[in-house]
């Protein structure tokens, strides 16, 4: 069976940037990722590139900012008042926050803690890098209907209810 809409699809990679560092990897876990194929569970360079695949099948896939996780935005990084978190005794960098925005909810990375003010950034973690995934596809088949009807996987690899 090939990659395609609505089937789910087990693989395995190792994330890595253009320096070379491993970021992620689903072999250091041990379990390969389970995903519905064109549901947008994964990031659109990397579901795109997999489409006809099967498994045993390796590759390597360079994925631009604009189909991972987008461009830098700097109005996304933004100094806030400390009282902005009134209830957290210690603040510091790399420590993360969900806040309701304009646009909903947006996960946000305190960057520096400054006496009164705190600096925030809304961008993803990896917005602006060029990601490199080493991968195999190691299973496909077809999604069942509640998984179909749920946008994604059920079972001992995905999500359970």
């Amino acid at each position: 069976m090939q990659v395609a809409e609505n089937t789910v699809v087990s693989i395995h990679y190792t994330l890595t940037n253009n320096a070379g560092e491993t970021l992620d990897s689903s072999v250091e876990r041990g379990e390969p990722l389970a995903y519905l194929h064109g549901h947008g569970n994964i990031i659109p360079g990397l579901e795109n590139a997999l489409v006809g695949k099967a498994a045993g099948d390796k590759m390597d896939v360079t994925v631009e900012p604009a189909e991972g996780y987008g461009e830098r935005h700097e109005q996304l990084i933004q100094q806030v008042p400390r009282t902005a978190f009134e209830g957290v005794d210690t603040l510091e960098p790399g420590m993360q926050f969900q806040a309701e925005t304009g646009m909903g909810p947006r996960l946000f990375t305190i960057t520096e803690v400054g006496g009164e003010e705190v600096t925030v950034d809304g961008n993803h973690p990896l917005a602006g890098e060029t990601l490199n995934f080493a991968v195999e596809v190691t299973e496909v088949r077809e999604a069942s209907a509640e998984e179909l009807e749920h946008g994604h996987v059920h079972g001992p690899e995905g999500h359970d209810h």
